[in-house]
């Protein structure tokens, strides 16, 4: 709100009068594109697609079954395993993950998170079973205590995932697409420090096999405008750990490594095409995120 040149208060994201304020805002001011930026935001904004439309105004949003496989990561792991990508199994239900644990099928130290999350709210680490026990109803309790609430009203009763924990190499990734579905870009970035869910730095680099993951995942999605991917490697291969169909807080070290995205959509929604170089990273820049103290201003 400081950096923008007008600011406003929506009404909350699952109120009826949420997507009216929006068309109407929209309408008032002329706006010609909405970027969201918050997972919860998305399936709503996707549902209502046509209201857009109709006022001109176009959402850089996927496709609605889409969003919703991405915020809800037992959907999002069932979708690349059904398309043959790594990724981490599952369990949905507690006495499934206990005897999995007890018959070797997984192994402790587990991950706790909810299915529904994002900014690393509620996510734990058991090393034992009772751990387990105590830190999955303290997953629900949080969840129940924090905006997760909304979407994990969908199936409470299983809106937390118990997950095998896997060590390697943590990457964060961007695919670019433009509004029509069709890939122009990927960056992808090694995730040196992490905070609170946020990658504090990271350098941008040039990996063969994730880059063809990459490649291989954005023919499947179709996706529109960026689709931020968090990424593991080890020796067994490279895991999609989730998807975030939004900008994500990895963006910014694609932005210092020389993409403007957000030059490249206005660009196409005034119907102008774009010199791929401003989407093309540069490999080998490290980039640090800071706090920066700033003072409130008396009314």
């Amino acid at each position: 709100m400081q950096a923008a040149d007008f600011s406003v208060v929506t009404p909350l994201i699952y109120s009826p009068e949420y997507i009216p304020f929006l068309i109407n805002y929209c309408k008032d001011n002329n706006i010609s594109l909405v970027i969201p930026l918050f997972d919860i935001d998305l399936p709503v904004l996707a549902d209502n697609i046509d209201k857009f439309n109709a006022v001109n105004t176009r959402v850089l949003v996927s496709d609605y079954d889409f969003v919703k496989t991405c915020n809800d990561k037992y959907l999002a792991y069932n979708f690349l395993k059904a398309n043959n990508f790594n990724t981490v199994p599952y369990f949905i239900d507690l006495v499934e993950a206990e005897n999995a644990l007890e018959s070797g099928l997984m192994n402790y130290p587990v991950v706790i998170k909810p299915r529904w999350g994002m900014g690393s709210i509620a996510i734990y680490k058991a090393d034992n079973l009772e751990e387990l026990r105590v830190l999955y109803k303290k997953t629900l309790n949080d969840i129940h205590d924090s905006y997760l609430k909304y979407e994990s009203s969908a199936d409470f009763q299983h809106s937390v995932l118990i997950q095998q924990l896997i060590t390697g190499q943590e990457y964060g990734a961007d695919i670019i697409h433009d509004f029509d579905g069709k890939f122009r870009a990927c960056v992808i970035r090694e995730k040196i420090a992490m905070r609170s869910g946020e990658t504090d730095c990271a350098k941008i680099v040039d990996n063969a096999l994730i880059h063809d993951t990459l490649i291989k995942l954005s023919g499947i999605t179709k996706h529109i405008g960026n689709l931020d991917l968090d990424i593991l490697m080890n020796d067994s291969g490279v895991y999609i750990l989730e998807m975030n169909a939004r900008f994500g807080g990895g963006y910014p070290f694609s932005h210092e490594a020389g993409v403007n995205l957000p030059e490249a959509l206005i660009k196409w929604i005034t119907g102008q095409e774009i010199n791929d170089d401003i989407l093309r990273a540069k490999t080998g820049i490290t980039a640090y995120k800071d706090i920066v103290i700033k003072k409130q201003h008396d009314e």
